[in-house]
């Protein structure tokens, strides 16, 4: 019998759920609002491949302005695996992301398989994991996100991010089930964090601070808003070593990693102050 040929399209909003649940079937553990703020980013940026009326694959192939692009959520449901979708699919996204350079988050055991498609190594990220709990640092004026305008946010965002991402940001930082902090100083922002809820536990990212200590009092004034019992996740850059020593004086233990790769140059980025990145999916 020969197999249908996969549609490939764009995905609705509902559908990227669906992909948000493969992905926590894969162990990826998404947060429970993704999908609402991913869409807002880039719509006709998630394809979804479709056998026969059935989903069966998916990838995120998101564009920020004019010249870059990520992928993420490359997945094909596991009795539909080792047929060529899975590639079909990968085409369609480097399509449609043709022109810009691309950053994507793998596996360790895929990178050989970028780099067949173009994508250089730029660095490692680490996954950390840790509790809850503790006193907030009072060292500068912490304000929640939602006290400051977007265009201070995207302003200060834009300093480590390859291109603006105002659409994201602003379901980002101010949804409501999220915690957003930021420290401001005369000048405006010095430093933010974003923790969004996940099915398990919090997942903290951005956190983008000038100094060590401002990303100190941001990251112990999420830990105090939440509950011992609760796992947070950390995603740090191996590039600052400040951020390294963040995660482990906090106690939490490395669990996985991710080469970060790009099919041109890595973008000028200060990845010094960045001690947390937003998200393997969306970069």
């Amino acid at each position: 019998m020969v197999a249908p040929p996969l549609e490939i399209r764009h995905m609705s909003e509902a559908e990227l759920g669906l992909a948000l649940d493969w992905a926590a079937d894969e162990g990826w553990n998404p947060g429970l609002h993704d999908a609402a703020c991913f869409y807002a980013a880039d719509p006709e940026g998630f394809l979804i491949g479709v056998l026969g009326g059935e989903p069966v694959a998916s990838i995120f192939a998101v564009r920020y302005g004019a010249g870059f692009g990520f992928i993420g959520g490359y997945i094909v449901k596991p009795a539909w695996r080792g047929r060529g979708y899975g590639w079909a699919l990968w085409q369609a996204a480097m399509q449609r992301l043709s022109g810009r350079n691309i950053g994507l988050d793998g596996v360790l055991a895929q990178q050989a398989n970028y780099a067949k498609s173009g994508f250089h190594l730029a660095h490692r990220n680490f996954r950390y994991e840790g509790r809850g709990g503790g006193r907030s640092v009072d060292a500068h004026a912490t304000v929640p996100l939602s006290a400051l305008s977007d265009a201070e946010i995207c302003r200060y965002d834009r300093r480590y991010f390859p291109e603006a991402r105002a659409s994201f940001l602003q379901g980002w930082v101010r949804r409501e089930q999220h915690i957003a902090l930021g420290v401001a100083g005369a000048e405006g922002l010095t430093g933010y964090v974003v923790a969004r809820p996940c099915r398990s536990g919090y997942k903290v990212g951005p956190l983008f601070a000038d100094t060590p200590a401002v990303a100190e009092q941001l990251f112990a004034g999420v830990l105090a808003r939440l509950t011992p019992e609760q796992p947070v996740f950390l995603d740090v850059p191996e590039l600052n070593p400040a951020a390294v020593a963040l995660a482990e004086r906090h106690q939490m233990q490395r669990c996985f990693e991710t080469a970060r790769m790009y099919t041109r140059e890595a973008p000028e980025l200060s990845m010094d102050r960045q001690y947390g990145i937003t998200s393997f999916e969306l970069g």
